[in-house]
């Protein structure tokens, strides 16, 4: 009950909120590693790679890592929507015009825009999972060899479903408000982790920053060089 209470109090939320962040942002950085497999032109390096996924530990460790995401999302959102509604709730009601409140705490697109970018793709992670995931398979004609072994060709599925403008346009899009929530995300994780050093504020400031234009521009660019290559 006491470490319960720690954790649901400010300081405690905020500690969850970082964590989970930081947490969030490695599986970012991990999943766009994986994606760009998919510029290659042979489909057996992707098919590896995901079909390792679905049969390391016989399928269970997959198991643990989608617990474990599903755990960060639900806390990160909680924690995050909480803190959100707290600040708002803490404002006195007399307040007509949007201010910085100094220091660091600089208003920007990115920070006013978490709640919306973070729910926006709350939803895109569900229809993405479904979608893939949960998409045509093996039964459906989307099936390869690898090694001697009859596996599902996830790559051709993906890269069908890149060659659609509209598929195309939605994805780049939702990376735009990616990028966008990973901007002021990162260097709020450190803030909520307590980690402030004043000398290097400006390199958290501008990390945060490259980390959030590599990842957005990186899985912009996965389905955009496959579109324009089904083009030819």
């Amino acid at each position: 009950m006491q470490l319960a209470k720690l954790l649901w109090s400010s300081v405690g939320k905020k500690l969850l909120t970082g964590v989970t962040g930081l947490g969030l942002s490695g599986f970012v950085a991990a999943h766009l590693a994986g994606n760009l497999l998919l510029l290659t032109d042979n489909p057996d390096p992707f098919n590896e790679y995901a079909h390792f996924l679905h049969t390391v530990g016989h399928g269970k460790v997959l198991y643990l890592m989608e617990f474990g995401l599903i755990a960060f999302f639900l806390t990160h959102i909680v924690t995050g929507v909480s803190i959100a509604l707290n600040k708002l709730r803490s404002r006195p009601i007399s307040y007509q015009k949007e201010g910085n409140a100094g220091g660091n705490s600089q208003k920007t697109l990115s920070s006013l825009s978490m709640a919306f970018t973070g729910l926006l793709l709350l939803v895109f992670v569900v229809l993405h999972v479904k979608h893939f995931k949960y998409g045509p398979g093996m039964e459906d004609g989307y099936q390869t060899v690898l090694h001697g072994e009859t596996v599902r060709d996830l790559y051709k599925f993906v890269v069908e479903e890149f060659g659609k403008f509209h598929m195309v346009a939605l994805y780049t899009l939702t990376m735009l408000m990616l990028g966008l929530h990973l901007r002021h995300g990162v260097w709020s994780a450190f803030q909520s982790l307590g980690i402030r050093f004043p000398k290097f504020e400006i390199a958290i400031h501008q990390a945060g920053l490259l980390f959030s234009l590599l990842m957005s521009f990186g899985f912009i660019a996965v389905p955009l060089i496959v579109f324009a290559k089904s083009l030819k």
